[in-house]
């Protein structure tokens, strides 16, 4: 097997427990068997702090799945997805939800890959609307999974300063100044009236597959969270932006905002729950990076800390 650490080489992880690695692989086995997968080369393994993949070579390739106990509700939820919305989102071949581990097809190539354009991103934007508003009822069901709760912004912001072990006395003094202000953002927030429901928290082109025929599938959701929608629109807008320059910023999220006209809310309410929640999504950002293997997670904080500092604005 080909093991890729990336840049965390020494970041240790279940793989490296030759126990725990006869299992997973055995799970792996019997899955592959049980659905006649014939395996045409070497596998490749992906470690890094928050996950362990396998590629499994196959005229379809598979891939195994094991996430960090704090994103552990990715399997179920992934499960649960493909039977709430299986349009959007892949069907796992299967999964075990008390150990956090799932195999998943391919699915087809990466928005990545295209590259995309502009266009691309306004299909898949806003068809990752669709996706949010098909489970907006399923929230309930997504926190008994164990997606994490992020519907008290401020409550995350009040844990992941105090655990921080990275933030300088300073930082953390300019932090605690924010708060107010932070508390007052929030209400705003809340009071534009967007439901609750599934936020990617890491959605960009390489967390999209192109499904063919002008539709997308989302994946990768072992950062997600329950909470305001619209805090999954930083990632991917910035990376538009990157690729297509700021200018194509406002055509995208009026796009995806759109969706969310059918509530009655106007556009220009949606643009600024939108304004607001771009910048409160540092804080789910920030939780992400705290979902490690625990003999990794000192490698969380940092990133953290970046997360919170950029609050600041």
């Amino acid at each position: 097997m080909q093991i890729d650490r990336g840049s965390y080489p020494d970041a240790r992880t279940p793989w490296d427990d030759p126990s725990w690695r006869a299992s997973a692989l055995g799970w792996l086995d019997a899955e592959l068997g049980r659905i006649g997968v014939r395996e045409t080369g070497a596998r490749r393994v992906r470690v890094r702090p928050w996950s362990v993949i396998v590629r499994v070579s196959a005229v379809d390739p598979v891939w195994f799945k094991a996430a960090a106990p704090g994103a552990a509700f990715e399997a179920g939820l992934g499960a649960a997805l493909a039977s709430w919305a299986p349009e959007y989102v892949l069907t796992p071949y299967a999964v075990d939800a008390a150990r956090g581990w799932s195999l998943l097809p391919s699915g087809g190539s990466l928005l990545r890959a295209l590259p995309p354009g502009p266009d691309e991103w306004e299909q898949a934007l806003t068809q990752y609307a669709e996706l949010q508003r098909a489970v907006v009822p399923r929230v309930s069901e997504m926190l008994r999974l164990g997606v994490p709760d992020a519907r008290e912004p401020v409550a995350l912001f009040d844990e992941a300063v105090a655990s921080n072990s990275t933030l300088t006395a300073v930082e953390r003094a300019r932090l605690l100044e924010l708060r107010p202000l932070l508390a007052e953002w929030c209400s705003e927030l809340a009071a534009i009236g967007v439901p609750d429901s599934l936020d990617h928290a890491d959605l960009h082109d390489g967390q999209i597959l192109v499904a063919g025929g002008g539709r997308y599938r989302f994946f990768d959701w072992g950062d997600a969270n329950v909470g305001h929608p619209f805090f999954s629109l930083l990632v991917a807008l910035e990376r538009a932006a990157d690729l297509h320059g700021p200018s194509v910023v406002a055509r995208l999220e009026d796009a995806y905002l759109e969706r969310w006209t059918a509530d009655g809310l106007t556009l220009a309410e949606l643009r600024r729950a939108a304004a607001v929640a771009r910048r409160l999504s540092q804080l789910t950002r920030a939780g992400s990076w705290g979902r490690l293997f625990p003999t990794a997670a000192h490698l969380g904080d940092p990133e953290r800390a970046a997360a919170l500092l950029r609050l600041l604005g």
